[in-house]
């Protein structure tokens, strides 16, 4: 698949890849899990047992490489929804792990609950451009205890019925996932078949794969689960003060991890989710506001596509903490970056405050921001049966063509994009209707879906499994 942006020329994306061989070869990764050693020993990568630093040959890299496949479909519970990948489409992956929300009654920032995840998670699976679910608030107030994980899980499950991205965190929770996915989709052969489910693991930069979150993937291998490799080093913070360097460090981790996932598994499909990041240089936070996190995105995207890998990129945030003009200019700006350069899912929408506050009416304003840049990447259709021509002769000179039915047909197969949000209105009459901003917009449409959306019901048989799950759970009985 071609991009319509490029930022990297196809001599730097090669100086990118020849680079990550080189130092995957001397410098290599330093694996804390012993199973993960072990798989890639095996395999035939270099394992220093004192350092646990794995090296990998170019021969080895390459050959994982050819492994992993081009295309795969993504699915969900809801009938007659499947995404593929490498496709040419772009989906809408929710930000995830705020540990705060605006009130969309008060306005005012609170800490999250319960009601503010379900809200999330009702809105974004009422919202088409949203394909994928991440947790829009930090779940944690779920998980405190094993028992508590599960009923975290029949929850997901029960209220968000596209392709679900989640991560576990231990060998244990894995256990219960699996068990969870195979209840809800009919058994392990098909959750291998339909793929609803993908794992979200993140090296940690630089070039370290943390040993309990790699062994909860590795707990899964079997399942043909999706793997999206998401490394996030921090432009000087975790990683060099530049650009390219913070890109050649992603790649490198996401191509070790890769090789980790086909080591383990031959043929597990790999999402390329790489999400480099710039440090606030004047308080060494992440806010996602930087332009060049645009830049980042579509080089991601760019050095994914090389591979022929599907590719999942995190283009930037913003840092400011209410929704408006500013929160979403930065979204934008980063935004048509990513989707000239076309990803095949872009994670980002509904957070304020470098990704630690939901805004609901942050998440409307970021879909129409998706939906426009959208519009940019198909471009000009040059294929239309007549370009000028035709009409012209019909119309001549000095008419007009709102009555001919090339405009009509145009105008309804989407030649030019048409909002719903209202901009159409006189000055008169938007000034006599009291002057609404955007937010006098948002609010209602946001309470709309609040009021009308009902996610897809499970299964009532599925429903009596998931709660003997949950009880087993809370009665501590083990998995093994």
């Amino acid at each position: 698949m071609e991009t319509d942006l490029r930022v990297l020329s196809d001599h730097e994306v090669t100086q990118v890849h020849e680079r990550t061989l080189s130092i995957l070869a001397s410098n290599g990764v330093r694996v804390d899990t012993a199973l993960g050693r072990k798989i890639l020993k095996k395999a035939g990568a270099d394992v220093n047992p004192t350092s646990h630093v794995v090296r990998f040959s170019r021969d080895f890299v390459e050959e994982c490489l050819k492994l992993a496949p081009r295309k795969f479909t993504l699915g969900g519970r809801r009938p007659n929804w499947e995404f593929p990948l490498n496709a040419n489409r772009c989906s809408l992956v929710a930000d995830g792990g705020a540990s705060f929300a605006i009130d969309h009654e008060t306005g005012q920032r609170r800490e999250a609950n319960y009601q503010d995840w379900l809200e999330a998670t009702h809105m974004i699976d009422s919202l088409d451009e949203v394909g994928v679910y991440w947790s829009m608030v930090d779940p944690g107030f779920l998980q405190k205890s094993i028992g508590h994980y599960t009923s975290y899980l029949h929850q997901m499950m029960r209220n968000f019925s596209k392709h679900i991205q989640d991560s576990t965190h231990t060998v244990e929770e894995s256990r219960w996932m699996l068990e969870v996915l195979g209840t809800v989709y009919g058994g392990k052969e098909n959750v291998r078949n339909l793929n609803p489910f993908s794992y979200l693991i993140t090296p940690i930069s630089p070039l370290v794969f943390e040993a309990d979150h790699t062994d909860a993937y590795l707990e899964m291998v079997g399942w043909n689960i999706p793997l999206a490799i998401m490394p996030m080093p921090m432009m000087g913070g975790t990683s060099p003060a530049s650009l390219i360097s913070t890109i050649l460090l992603a790649n490198c981790e996401t191509l070790a991890m890769l090789c980790l996932a086909q080591a383990a598994s031959p043929g597990t499909p790999v999402i390329y989710a790489a999400s480099p990041a710039i440090m606030d240089p004047y308080t060494g936070r992440f806010t996602g506001s930087e332009v060049e996190h645009g830049l980042l995105g579509a080089a991601i995207t760019e050095v994914a596509r090389s591979y022929g890998l599907p590719v999942e990129t995190s283009a930037g945030s913003t840092g400011h903490y209410t929704t408006g003009v500013r929160a979403s200019y930065e979204r934008a700006l980063n935004w048509v970056m990513s989707t000239l350069s076309w990803p095949d899912l872009l994670v980002g929408p509904g957070q304020l405050g470098g990704s630690m506050l939901l805004s609901l009416e942050q998440l409307m304003i970021d879909v129409e921001v998706f939906r426009r840049s959208s519009r940019l990447s198909w471009g000009i259709n040059t294929q239309v049966k007549e370009w000028l021509e035709v009409d012209l002769a019909s119309v001549g000179h000095g008419g007009n063509f709102l009555s001919r039915k090339s405009t009509r047909d145009a105008l309804r197969n989407g030649e030019v994009y048409m909002t719903d949000y209202n901009a159409r209105n006189s000055y008169e009459t938007w000034s006599a209707s009291g002057k609404p901003n955007m937010m006098d917009e948002l609010k209602p449409k946001v309470q709309k879906i609040l009021n009308s959306h009902t996610p897809l019901p499970l299964d009532e048989d599925i429903e009596k499994e998931l709660n003997k799950i949950e009880q087993r759970a809370l009665e501590g009985i083990k998995i093994v």
